[in-house]
């Protein structure tokens, strides 16, 4: 019983799903979000406050500025995309506190949450001063 305590802590010290992101984001929690994709989908959509830093380009010169307080939440595609795993390696391995989205972008919308960028979908907004 112990061990299988242990592992679902261990499990939401380390993700987070769109409702429980989206509480943070309204409560201003000391978060940020991070899009771990390639510029050109940030572009054409991402979640509201989202900063654009893609795993592939994530140095420790790129990463120098951000502040080590706050917690980062690394995302991509969805299920089928291991870019926000890779992030959230990548920035933890830098000494960052780092949370990777359950189901990414996709099950942001399938939430029902608002995305910006080109393709932008409605739904629920996130209403703080971010």
């Amino acid at each position: 019983m112990k061990k299988q305590v242990e592992y679902y802590q261990n499990k939401l010290s380390y993700e987070m799903d769109p409702s429980d992101l989206f509480f943070a984001l309204e409560n201003q929690k000391d978060i940020i979000i991070m899009d771990t994709r390639q510029p050109f989908a940030y572009k054409k959509e991402h979640i509201p406050t989202a900063i654009n830093l893609p795993h592939l380009e994530m140095t420790q010169e790129n990463t120098e500025k951000l502040d080590k307080t706050k917690t980062y939440i690394c995302y991509c595609d969805g299920i089928g995309c291991n870019a926000s795993t890779k992030g959230a390696l990548n920035m933890a391995m830098q000494g960052f506190t780092v949370k990777e989205l359950i189901g990414g972008l996709a099950w942001w919308k399938i939430d029902g949450y608002a995305t910006e960028g080109t393709n932008a979908s409605t739904g629920s907004e996130i209403q703080c001063a971010c």
